[in-house]
C-alpha cells in the first residue's frame, strides 16, 4: 500500500482513507501460514469482558493500590494530571516525521525539559534520547569512550566502581568495551585508599551513585572527583538516588561530569511493566559535542532539532526519546517547582529516617546514623529461627504492602532494602512498621508459606528457573 505524503494544513488526526491511493490490494500468505479452520473466538457480552480485565487489573500490585516501598526502585505516585494531559490526541497522536513548523510546542516542552534538567542537576548540557535509566548509563559510556578517542587516550579501558553499586552499572560499562574495576567499601561508602590503588592511566571514568545505595550520603564526594580527574578520567553519576538531593545539591557541585536522571524515580513517570521509560543524560561543557544527535534548540522563538554535531556518538534510540514520557515529567517539575521539589526531597528523607526508627525495634540496620532516602535493614538476627529476608517480603503481600528488595545491596547478610518515598503518611509508615514487627514475630511455618491472599501463591523458585512457561501456549501443553 502507497501513502501520499499529508499536507501541512490537513487536521493532525487524519482518515486513512482519504490519504491512500485507490489501489486494489492484493495480498498472498505463504501455504504454510494460511489458516486452515475457523477462529474459535468466544462470543461474550460486554460486561463480561469488562470484568475479566477489571478482576486481572485487580491481580497485579502497584503503587495506586498499596504501599510499595522497593529500596532502589523508587516507585513514586504518579500523578493523574499528567496522565490525562500526557493521553490528550494533541499530545499522544504525534508523529515524529512531522515538519518541525507542526510540532513547535512539542519541540518547546522538550527544550524546557532539557533546561529544567539542566539546572536541577548542576550540567550544561542534555539529551532526552535514552530509553532508560540503564540505557541512560550506556550512553554515558559511549560518551565517555568518545572523549577519550578525541584526545588520542585508546589505552583508557577500565571503569572503576564501588562494590555497592547498582547491577547495571557493571553491565552498561561492560556494554561499552570497557574493563570493570570493583573497590570494596569502607563502612559503607567509597574507600578511599582502594580507590587510589585503583585508579590509573587506564581508568576511563569512576561511577557513583550518590547518596549510595545504603542510603548513605557519600561525604566524599568531591574528595572522590579531585582524585578521578587529577587521573585524568570522568566522574559518572548513576542518578537513580536522586529523589533524596533535589534542591539541597547537584551532581555538577560534587564535580561528576555526566549524570542520568530515571525520570520514573525522580520525576513521578510510570514505572515497571517493560517501558517505555526515559533516562535522559546530562554533560558538562566540555562533553556536550559528543551528545547524541538530535538536540532542541532554540533561535530566537522557534524551536528546532539540531544535527550538526561534529563529535556526537550518533543515535541511540529511533528518533528523538519516549516523549508521553518526557511530557509526564514536564508536567511533574513545572506543578511543582524548585521549592516543591526540595520538599519533596526533604519528606522522602524524613520518611525514610522515621521508619528505620520504627524498624529498628524489629531488625538490625548495619552502618548505623542518619540515611537518605532509603535504609537497609537485615533479617541475619532472625536466621537461627528460620527466618529469612525472602519470607518477611512475601509474608507482607497477605497483609496489602509489596516487599521491599530483598537481598540487596549484597553488602548486608539477609537484606531487606527499604524507601518509602515522599508520598507515604505517618499512618501508612507506622502500619507497615507494625505489620513488620507482627510478621517478624510469627512462627517460622507460617511465614515459609507465604503469601496466602494472593492471586498467585508462592511458587518454587527453584522450579520456576528450569522449566520456564513463556508463553500461554507452553502452559497448556504443560497441563494436558
Amino acid at each position: 500500500m502507497r501513502y501520499r505524503q499529508a499536507r501541512h494544513d490537513e487536521p493532525l488526526i487524519m482518515d486513512l482513507a482519504n490519504i491512500c491511493e485507490d489501489e486494489p490490494i492484493t495480498i498472498k500468505l505463504p501455504e504454510h501460514l494460511a489458516r486452515k479452520g475457523g477462529l474459535n473466538i468466544p462470543t461474550l457480552q460486554e460486561s463480561e469482558v469488562v470484568r475479566h480485565y477489571t478482576v486481572l487489573s485487580q491481580m497485579n500490585f502497584g503503587v495506586d493500590s498499596g504501599f510499595y516501598p522497593l529500596g532502589s526502585c523508587t516507585m513514586k505516585y504518579n500523578l493523574k494530571i499528567s496522565e490525562e494531559i500526557a493521553n490528550m490526541v494533541k499530545a499522544s497522536m504525534l508523529h515524529p516525521d512531522q515538519p518541525e513548523a507542526m510540532i513547535q510546542g512539542t519541540l518547546q516542552v522538550m527544550h524546557e525539559l532539557q533546561e529544567m534538567l539542566c539546572e536541577i542537576g548542576g550540567m550544561d548540557a542534555v539529551t532526552l534520547q535514552p530509553a532508560a535509566g540503564a540505557h541512560g548509563e550506556f550512553t554515558g559510556m559511549l560518551i565517555t569512550k568518545a572523549y577519550h578517542k578525541k584526545r588520542n587516550d585508546d589505552q583508557r579501558t577500565e571503569v572503576i566502581m564501588p562494590d555497592s553499586a547498582h547491577g547495571t552499572n557493571p553491565a552498561s560499562a561492560a556494554m561499552a568495551g570497557y574493563d570493570v574495576i570493583t573497590i570494596p567499601s569502607k563502612d559503607g561508602m567509597v574507600n578511599l585508599e582502594a580507590l587510589e590503588s585503583a585508579l590509573s592511566e587506564k581508568t576511563a571514568a569512576f561511577m557513583l551513585t550518590n547518596p549510595n545505595t545504603l542510603g548513605i550520603f557519600e561525604t566524599d564526594a568531591v574528595k572522590i572527583a579531585s582524585m578521578v580527574h587529577d587521573a585524568g578520567a570522568l566522574m559518572y553519576y548513576d542518578g537513580a538516588n536522586f529523589n533524596a538531593i533535589m534542591g539541597k545539591t547537584s551532581p555538577g557541585k560534587m564535580g561528576f561530569d555526566i549524570v542520568h536522571f530515571n525520570l520514573h524515580k525522580t520525576f513521578g513517570t510510570p514505572h515497571g511493566g517493560g517501558g517505555p521509560g526515559a533516562g535522559p543524560v546530562g554533560v558538562v561543557k566540555r562533553l556536550e559535542s559528543f551528545l547524541p544527535i538530535p538536540v532542541v534548540e532554540k533561535e530566537g522563538s522557534v524551536f528546532k532539532l539540531r544535527y550538526d554535531r561534529p563529535d556526537t556518538i550518533g543515535k541511540v534510540q529511533g528518533y528523538y526519546g519516549n516523549w508521553g514520557v518526557m511530557l509526564r515529567a514536564y508536567i511533574f517539575i513545572r506543578l511543582h517547582g524548585g521549592d516543591g521539589l526540595r520538599q519533596i526531597s526533604e519528606r522522602a528523607v524524613l520518611n525514610a529516617n522515621y521508619l528505620m526508627k520504627k524498624v529498628e525495634a524489629t531488625m538490625d540496620v548495619p552502618y548505623p546514623g542518619l540515611k537518605k532516602h532509603e535504609f537497609v535493614a537485615s533479617a541475619s538476627c532472625m536466621k537461627d529461627r528460620g527466618i529469612r529476608a525472602l519470607h518477611i517480603g512475601k509474608r507482607l503481600l497477605d497483609f496489602g504492602f509489596h516487599s521491599p528488595t530483598v537481598y540487596f545491596p549484597m553488602l548486608v547478610e539477609e537484606a531487606l532494602m527499604i524507601e518509602p518515598t515522599e508520598n507515604a503518611s505517618k499512618a501508612t509508615l507506622d502500619a507497615y512498621a507494625d505489620t513488620i514487627a507482627s510478621v517478624c514475630a510469627e512462627e517460622p511455618d507460617i511465614l515459609a508459606g507465604a503469601p496466602y491472599n494472593t492471586s498467585v501463591r508462592q511458587i518454587s523458585e527453584k522450579e520456576a528457573a528450569k522449566n520456564l512457561i513463556l508463553s500461554y501456549k507452553m502452559m497448556m501443553e504443560k497441563e494436558s
